[in-house]
C-alpha cells in the first residue's frame, strides 16, 4: 500500500502540494515537523518515490479530528484520498474514537462531496471563520460504529 506515516523527508513535497490547494490550511513547514516528530499522526501518499497527497489528523478525546488534508491535482479521482481517509480511519478505530471532525470552506464543493460520499454529514457552521477569501466553515462529522 502506497500509504505510509509523514517523516520530515516529505515536508517540502506537502508544502508544495498545499500551495496548489489554496482552500485548505496553510500550515508552516514547523507545523509539519511537528507531525513528523509524532506530535500528530500524518499519512502520505507516495507513487514511484513522489507524494502524491497526505492527511494530518489529531485525537481529540474520543474523536479524531482531521486537521489537514489533499492531494496532489494529478492524483485526483484516482482513490488517493479515499486511501488516505481510509488509513486515519482504521487509526481512528484503533483507539476506539467515537467519530471524525473537521470542518471545510463552505465554497469547496470538491471537497464537500467528497466527504458526502464518505457518509459525512453537515454538524454546524461557523460563520465568516475563513479569510482571503472569507467564507463560513461547515463542521463535518462522522459516526465511527
Amino acid at each position: 500500500m502506497p500509504i505510509r506515516a509523514l517523516e520530515f523527508r516529505d515536508i517540502e513535497s506537502i508544502l508544495t502540494i498545499q500551495l496548489a490547494c489554496p482552500e485548505i490550511a496553510q500550515w508552516t513547514s514547523w507545523d509539519y515537523e511537528r507531525v513528523a516528530k509524532g506530535e500528530m499522526a500524518g499519512w502520505v501518499f507516495e507513487e514511484d518515490g513522489e507524494q502524491l497527497g497526505f492527511l494530518i489528523g489529531r485525537r481529540v478525546v474520543a474523536d479524531m479530528e482531521i486537521l489537514n488534508f489533499a492531494v496532489r491535482a494529478d492524483a485526483r479521482r484516482k482513490g488517493t484520498g479515499d486511501q488516505l481517509l481510509q488509513s486515519a480511519l482504521i487509526w481512528a478505530a484503533s483507539f476506539s474514537a467515537e467519530q471524525v471532525i473537521l470542518e471545510v470552506r463552505s465554497a469547496n464543493e470538491t471537497a464537500l462531496r467528497f466527504y458526502e460520499r464518505h457518509k459525512f454529514h453537515i454538524a454546524g457552521r461557523r460563520r465568516n471563520y475563513y479569510s482571503s477569501p472569507d467564507d463560513d466553515a461547515l463542521l463535518l462529522t462522522l459516526r465511527l460504529d
